[in-house]
């Protein structure tokens, strides 16, 4: 995807906030994602520590987003929210591991009780890495972590992408982002 085709970022709508720092062991600022976070290799969501947020902040949210996937709309990877605030980083595979199903809520072990998973666009309740079309160039993948004014931010693990963002929308007292790319080449 050429520079002057790439899709704006999803809190590009949203009024401007302070930003904080969010760096990762697994993904280098503009770098080429690692096959750990490709979709059809590894799968497993990247290490993300935060700091520098809000005193007043009393929960975090955490997303992924590709707002180059071909579908005029994007494609959000990842939809985790009611971080506890005391909870400043997660490991390697904490959206990805194994998850304990009780009625709606599905937890994944490496998440603190309460995190709320809510569904990606791959229909499931966790990390789901990055899987450009073949051929259809770079893809970023927008890492970004949100300071939340509430501990608890409304929706549940239904709610969509969409409810989840519009809800970050009026609650978002800051946020973080990190970006790296991924192209999956045309084959051969």
């Amino acid at each position: 995807m050429s520079e002057q085709n790439r899709r704006p970022l999803p809190h590009d709508f949203h009024p401007p906030v302070p930003s904080f720092t969010v760096v990762s062991d697994d993904v280098e600022p503009g770098g080429t994602l690692k096959s750990a976070q490709v979709y059809a290799e590894g799968n497993t969501s990247p290490q993300l520590r935060w700091e520098g947020f809000p005193a007043e902040t009393k929960s975090f949210a955490v997303t992924c987003y590709d707002p180059d996937a071909p579908t005029g709309s994007g494609f959000w990877h990842w939809v985790l929210f009611d971080i506890p605030v005391d909870v400043t980083e997660l490991p390697a595979g904490a959206g990805s591991g194994t998850t304990a199903r009780s009625a709606k809520i599905e937890q994944s072990a490496g998440l603190p009780k309460g995190v709320v998973h809510a569904r990606n666009d791959y229909g499931s309740r966790d990390f789901g890495g990055a899987a450009p079309p073949p051929g259809d160039g770079s893809h970023r993948y927008v890492f970004t972590v949100y300071a939340v004014d509430a501990e608890k931010l409304g929706p549940d693990a239904d709610a969509s992408p969409a409810v989840v963002g519009f809800n970050l929308r009026f609650h978002t007292l800051a946020r973080a982002q990190l970006i790296g790319e991924y192209e999956n080449p045309a084959a051969g």
